[in-house]
This record gives C-alpha cells, sequence and structure tokens, in this order.
C-alpha cells in the first residue's frame, strides 16, 4: 500500500496516461547514447573503480570491490588443510544453478563420474530469479545471423564474436533439448512457440514461461540431476580454493562443509567453475537483484590460479528495479512489461527514454531523471521513477496483467499494491556481471582443465547484456564445458597442491599490498554477521 507522499505523485502519473498513449519517442542516435552512457551508467564513474595491481591482469580496470577480493588474502589457514583427495573424480562441477546443472548432466552422458558442489542447494541461483524469458531464433522471421547482429550491437561489440557466434548458433539446439526434457514453453494459439520482442531486439526472439521462465527451467533440470546415477551431488560445500598440479593444470579444489564446520579436497581430472556472479559485493552502493551466494567466488579462485579476466569492468544494472516498499528494494519487474507497453514515467508526468532502448541506456536515463531532481522519492529517502504498468492494463485489455504476470501480480497484492491500477516506483539494481573468466568456445579457460560455464565467464556479452541472453548463455556453455570437461577423464590430474596461492601470496607480498577484504567472500557482510 503506497503512504499519501506517493498517492500525490501517483495522481499525476494518471492524470497524464491518457496523452501519453498516443506518444512515439525516438529511439536514441548513437552520439545520443554515448553521452548518456558516459555520463550517467555506473560503469563510467571512475571514482567506482581502479587499476588491479597483481595477476594476469595487472593494468586492467575493475571495481574497487572487485579488486579488493583479487587484491586480499584468504582467511583460511592452508597449512592446516590437508590436501589429501577425500574424494576422486572425472569431472568437479562447481555450482548448482543452470550452468552447473546442465555442465553435470551433459558430463555425466559421456559417461564421466561427476561431483556437483555448490554453495546452497541444488538451484538456489540466479538462474531461477530470470524472469522474462530466454532468446533463441526459433522463430520463422528470425535467424542465427540477426540474433548475432542485435547481441554484438547490444554489447557495443565488445562480445568475442567467436563465442556470440557459438552462442546463437547453438540456440535452437538448446530449445529442443529444453523441450525434449520436459520445459513447457509458452505456446500461441497454433502450438507453436510463442515469441515476442524485448528491448534492443530486432525479431520476435524470447521465448518464455509466464513471468519465471528460469524457475520453470530450474524445476525440470533439478528432476534431470536427481536421474543421473553418475552424478553425485554436495550441498552447503562452496569452494574455497581450486588445486593445481606441478604443470599448473587445475586438479580439485578444496570445498568448505557448511554444516560440520570442516574442509575437504576433491580431485578431479577437469573442473567446471559455475558459481555465478558478483552482484551482491554491491558494487556502488546499488541494491542488487542477486541470490544472496553471488559473491565474485570464481573469479576469485580462478585469478589466483592463473585464469585470464576478461570485461571485469563492466556491469548490467536492469532498469527496472523495485524502490517501494522497503522491504522489497532490488527486487525485479521483468523488462517484458515495457516491451508490452508500460512506460517509464517521471515525478512531472513525463516520458524520458523510449522503453525499447537495450538496458544500460534505460538505466542511465533513470539515473539522470532522479540526479536532476525529477524523480519521485519515497518516505524512506530513495528515489525512483514510476513504471506505468496501469497503462499495460489499459490498452491490453482487464485482468491481463494477472493472466500474462501471475506471480508479480500475487507478489505484489500481498503487498497491498494492485499493479493493474498503480504504477511501481522502480529504479537500476545491480543485476548482472558482463564480464569474468575468459573462456574459448569449449568454455576452457586459460588454465588448461579449467571450464567455466554462466555468469561466472567472460567475453560473451561485452559490455551490455541483451534481454534473454543470460539464459541461453547458460545452457549453450553449460553444455559445452561439461562436454569437453568428459573428455579429459582420461587423463592424469597429478599431485593436489596450492602452490598457485602461494605463489600468488608471494607476489602481493612482494607488492606490499594489503586489502581488509576476505576472499572468497561466500556470503554477504549482512548475512556473515547472522551465521
Amino acid at each position: 500500500m503506497y503512504p499519501d507522499s506517493l498517492c500525490d505523485s501517483i495522481a499525476i502519473v494518471d492524470a497524464t496516461r491518457e496523452k501519453r498513449k498516443g506518444e512515439e519517442l525516438p529511439r536514441l542516435i548513437s552520439t545520443e547514447m554515448e553521452g548518456l552512457l558516459g555520463r550517467y551508467h555506473p560503469d563510467y564513474r571512475e571514482a567506482g573503480f581502479r587499476n588491479l595491481r597483481v595477476g594476469v591482469n595487472r593494468g586492467d580496470r575493475t571495481t574497487h570491490e572487485i579488486a579488493d577480493l583479487l587484491e586480499a588474502f584468504s582467511n583460511l589457514d592452508h597449512s592446516k588443510i590437508s590436501l589429501e583427495p577425500e574424494f576422486d573424480t572425472d569431472v568437479l562441477v562447481l555450482g548448482g544453478g543452470g550452468a552447473g546443472v546442465t555442465a553435470a548432466l551433459f558430463a555425466e552422458s559421456m559417461g564421466a563420474r561427476v561431483i556437483l558442489a555448490t554453495k546452497l542447494r541444488v538451484g538456489n541461483s540466479n538462474t531461477i530469479m530470470a524472469l522474462g524469458g530466454m532468446q533463441a531464433s526459433v522463430h520463422e522471421d528470425d535467424s542465427p545471423a540477426r540474433h548475432f547482429a542485435d547481441t554484438m550491437g547490444a554489447g557495443k561489440f565488445a562480445g568475442k564474436r567467436d563465442l556470440v557466434k557459438t552462442m546463437v548458433e547453438d540456440g535452437p539446439a538448446i530449445v529442443k533439448w529444453l523441450l525434449e526434457i520436459g520445459v513447457d514453453f509458452d505456446r500461441d494459439e497454433e502450438g507453436n512457440l510463442a515469441t515476442r520482442k524485448a528491448g534492443g531486439i530486432t525479431a520476435p526472439r524470447i521465448i518464455s514461461i509466464g513471468d519465471y521462465t528460469g524457475l520453470n527451467i530450474m524445476k525440470v533440470l533439478k528432476d534431470e540431476i536427481r536421474k543421473g546415477e553418475g552424478i553425485e551431488v554436495m550441498e552447503f560445500a562452496p569452494a574455497v580454493e581450486l588445486t593445481t598440479n606441478g604443470f599448473g593444470e587445475c586438479n580439485g579444489a578444496v570445498l568448505f562443509d557448511l554444516g560440520r564446520k570442516r574442509h575437504f579436497t576433491v580431485r578431479a581430472r577437469a573442473v567446471v567453475l559455475a558459481t555465478g556472479g558478483s552482484g551482491r559485493l554491491h558494487f556502488q552502493g546499488f541494491p542488487s537483484s542477486n541470490n544472496f551466494g553471488a559473491t565474485g567466488d570464481a573469479i576469485v579462485l580462478a585469478y589466483r590460479a592463473g585464469a585470464r579476466l576478461e570485461g571485469i569492468d563492466s556491469f548490467q544494472y536492469h532498469p527496472t528495479g523495485v524502490m517501494f516498499p522497503d522491504h522489497m528494494v532490488g527486487v525485479l519487474v521483468t523488462e517484458a512489461a515495457r516491451s508490452l507497453g508500460g512506460q517509464l514515467v517521471n515525478g512531472k508526468g513525463e516520458r524520458f527514454i523510449n522503453e525499447l532502448e537495450t538496458r544500460d541506456a534505460c538505466s542511465a536515463a533513470i539515473i539522470r531523471e532522479c540526479e536532476e531532481g525529477n524523480g519521485v522519492r519515497t518516505p524512506a529517502g530513495k528515489v525512483g521513477v514510476w513504471l506505468d504498468t496501469p497503462l499495460i492494463e489499459e490498452t491490453q485489455g482487464k485482468g491481463f496483467l494477472k493472466r500474462r504476470f501471475p506471480s508479480m501480480y500475487r507478489h505484489f497484492m500481498r503487498v497491498k499494491i494492485d499493479i493493474s491500477k498503480r504504477p511501481l516506483l522502480t529504479y537500476p539494481t545491480l543485476h548482472y556481471q558482463n564480464g569474468g573468466i575468459l573462456i574459448d568456445e569449449k568454455g576452457e579457460t586459460t588454465v588448461r582443465n579449467l571450464f567455466t560455464a554462466g555468469e561466472a565467464a567472460g567475453g560473451i556479452h561485452g559490455r551490455n547484456r541483451a534481454m534473454g541472453n543470460s539464459l541461453l548463455d547458460i545452457f549453450v556453455f553449460g553444455r559445452r564445458a561439461g562436454l569437453a570437461a568428459a573428455k579429459r577423464k582420461y587423463s592424469e590430474p597429478g599431485n593436489v597442491t596450492l602452490g598457485h596461492v602461494y605463489r600468488y601470496y608471494d607476489r602481493l607480498k612482494a607488492l606490499r599490498i594489503s586489502s581488509v577484504a576476505t576472499s572468497p567472500t561466500l556470503f554477504p557482510e549482512f548475512i556473515v554477521s547472522k551465521l
């Protein structure tokens, strides 16, 4: 329920709705886009970044929060950790989201013995928070070539061409696989996959399952992994270090049993790192839509082992994160709401950006409006702009929002906000790690036998990710990493060591670098204090 102070602003939105219905806002030209992003997008605020002083990416720019982790010592006493392997397997998958589960399934399909270890429970990841849908060129008016062009353009042409090509060409086959294992995507009246356009996309390419696409896909994947006789699942067992042999090749990991408060070592012929992104580091103080385990573990562990990172100065801020009520700050309002006609409206009742611009442009425009005094302030002092959801109801017909977005509708009704009658106050929220660990088309990093898939991987999305490409990405490269890792099952892993960690620490000491951070973080500080 909105307080009186916000109801006055809502009245302005209601009063201007009829005028805005037929209003057409032009798309930004390239110089306008560059100016908007350069002045208002968080990625361009130099005060939030610094150059790394150690490691293979020395001199590269990243956020202070990530730099703190990469330049930090672990709080572990490595001398007290037994490196005698307690478990031995062909493929060790770290992470239980969509990418990790997919990698495990395909590795097992090749006859490999697989251990999947995850920080929380299987499925408790950013995958289940993917609301709006997945891109894949399955429509008759679409093609992988068109998908490639849209993806490269959205990413400011900074994505690695070979990786983008791989992702879009594998898209239709991935959809076929998901359908075969029981994923029930929405259909049109003729029974075909229902597709739609979204911001920055030139063809109807988004396929979805209501407004909880990732969650519904993850339910099916969890059923699949339970069938896997060659997959052993270890929950509540986050990785705290990777291990390497005398040649610097990855051959396992040290895990921490959260229940028994003990460390143990798993040796493997190949490791797939799929522990997700870093949104819970809350860069520059932004709220985050990410699950509580998204603390950048993958880039910390891989970087110490010598893996090169790519694009670690670029992050996606989803334009429409909730700003009221306070306990829901950071919760996403799916981009589908804007693609279906929901308008972004400032405190004066004015539109200020074409809602189908890319996510980075919409986010920067919202930040601009709020910084220039055109935002709407909550009783707690937060500022946002309105997303006019009642306009969707008016144009699409009564009851549309409840049918099309049942989960979102119920979510807000619990706090007595009827989205068919009241707009939602929104502001950009930290949503996705555009960069990460550099991979090749097989998902392998620059460290042999170390593969990466999902949000932890870098090089795919460039400087901005188009809606729906994250779900496609995790399945494409999860599959490829799992298949390639399984082929290493005949290799000799060698002795398990932490030599790379000691060498990394020696370099930190030589450069007299100290950090107040502990890495990996594993959980946000506000959760750790309660454990």
